[in-house]
């Protein structure tokens, strides 16, 4: 197939699990251009000061070969005075000032300017026209790296492949960003020779990261952010590697809150055994809330799990994210359908009767479930071959208590024909055979008649039964 085919062809068919860090690069466009005028050193170190590890500048080439700082070829818009940039000597340009009292910089200003300063890292853009002129800018740039030692402080980026092309030959260990507007831009031909894409933040989808980080290559997303919630929202969701911002300041939060964040990758079929529904969130960072809701005992596929500030969150798809607690395996969902909608009680024969915060996290013993009361479980949760029980208070491992099956239907789910349902071999076993059932008392002596019970204990394993003492069986 030819390379210069679009990518787009491509992005439907590769399925490919890409492992990748939590954090992004913050890029001041053109400095902070809110707070400041932009590309001036004002509005520089105000994207430094709020975070920003590289601020993005333009380069344009004036009549006598200086490297002119500044995003328009006119000058009109910002100095006042109508004036192109490659139609006068810099020794002009530079008595033109912009709204702050600042001149118009050159690169070389720049690197003198910031040279001693290690952790000013910026991302040129070479500004070229169609018939890729001006041809010598790259060398231009060239000259001017070399000459302030600034190779490890800089990157590229352009809408110009050749340009970048370029710049790949004479200056291949810095690292190129193709600009695009559209993914119909990005082929083969151009990716052999940049590091890098920049796409427009309307565009990128998480297939297309996943493809461009399959051939080795970033992902930077540009946008005139606004401070609207969701373009933020979404965004962060997404394995980026940098993002080019007008809000520094608002992208160095998001991205510290990212940071704050362990990702693992889960991929699997689940339930939720919660009793209620559960609410569902652009990102686990922010906890913007969605319309949509996580119903119990429906099915979720869980593509990750957060853990973000002690709070555990799952990945049910695009921008949707929901607490962790109460989603099993869809391979546990029987084994599991007993405990849902019945109640479970301690009874003092019991090893003990701790309550936890956190069922995975053995130090947040939270209380003690009191004694013969009953209480509803509300939540279920698999650690491993464990199997833990949210009551009122706390959670509460499961082989602690005994289990009141409930013959009522909750969410579409009765607990004691679930359990009928399951092989007697597979049956829980720390059914609660003392659990009122209208007429029975623990000092009864009358003959059991009551055919649930009968039920329950004819499937009561004999091992159970010599073992009566803990169930109060001797006294029926």
């Amino acid at each position: 197939m030819n390379s210069k085919k679009h990518l787009a062809f491509y992005l439907a068919f590769i399925s490919i699990i890409f492992v990748f860090g939590s954090g992004f690069s913050v890029i001041g466009h053109r400095g902070d251009p809110v707070k400041a005028p932009e590309e001036t050193f004002q509005s520089i170190d105000t994207a430094f000061a709020e975070g920003a590890d590289y601020v993005e500048l333009d380069m344009h080439v004036s009549k006598d070969n200086v490297l002119v700082i500044s995003h328009d070829r006119n000058l009109e818009r910002v100095t006042g005075t109508p004036a192109i940039v490659s139609q006068h000597d810099f020794s002009y340009l530079s008595t033109l000032y912009q709204k702050n009292g600042e001149p118009m910089h050159s690169l070389d200003q720049l690197f003198e300017h910031y040279k001693d300063n290690p952790n000013a890292k910026f991302l040129i853009e070479t500004k070229k026209t169609k018939k890729g002129n001006p041809k010598n800018m790259e060398d231009l740039i060239k000259t001017s790296i070399e000459k302030y030692h600034m190779n490890d402080r800089v990157m590229f980026h352009s809408f110009s492949a050749s340009s970048l092309e370029k710049l790949s030959q004479i200056l291949p260990d810095i690292p190129r960003i193709f600009i695009a507007g559209t993914i119909k831009r990005v082929n083969f031909e151009v990716l052999s020779y940049v590091t890098g894409v920049n796409l427009s933040s309307n565009i990128v989808t998480p297939e297309i990261i996943d493809t461009m980080h399959y051939m080795h290559k970033s992902i930077y997303v540009w946008d005139e952010m606004n401070e609207v919630p969701s373009k933020w929202n979404t965004l962060v969701n997404m394995p980026i590697d940098g993002v080019v911002t007008n809000f520094p300041a608002t992208g160095n939060e998001y991205r510290n809150l990212k940071d704050d964040s362990k990702e693992t990758s889960f991929n699997q079929n689940t339930f939720y055994f919660g009793l209620k529904d559960l609410t569902i969130y652009e990102n686990p960072y922010k906890l913007i809330k969605t319309k949509k809701k996580v119903h119990p005992l429906d099915g979720y596929h869980v593509s990750n799990i957060i853990k973000f500030r002690g709070q555990k969150y799952v990945q049910l798809g695009e921008n949707m994210f929901a607490k962790a607690e109460g989603f099993n395996s869809d391979a546990n969902l029987k084994q599991l359908r007993p405990y849902y909608g019945a109640k479970a009680v301690y009874r003092s024969q019991q090893p003990d009767n701790f309550l936890y915060d956190d069922p995975t996290d053995e130090d947040s013993i939270s209380g003690e479930m009191a004694i013969d009361q009953p209480q509803t479980i509300q939540n279920i949760q698999k650690v491993g071959s464990e199997t833990w029980l949210k009551v009122k208070d706390g959670w509460i491992n499961a082989k602690h208590v005994l289990i009141q099956l409930n013959p009522e239907t909750v969410n579409g789910n009765n607990s004691q024909d679930s359990y009928f349902d399951m092989e007697p071999s597979q049956r829980i076993r720390n059914i609660d055979l003392l659990q009122d059932f209208g007429f029975l008392k623990t000092n009864d002596t009358k003959p059991v008649t009551d055919t649930s019970l009968v039920k329950l204990f004819d499937h009561v394993p004999f091992t159970k039964r010599v073992e009566s003492d803990n169930y109060s069986m001797n006294k029926i």
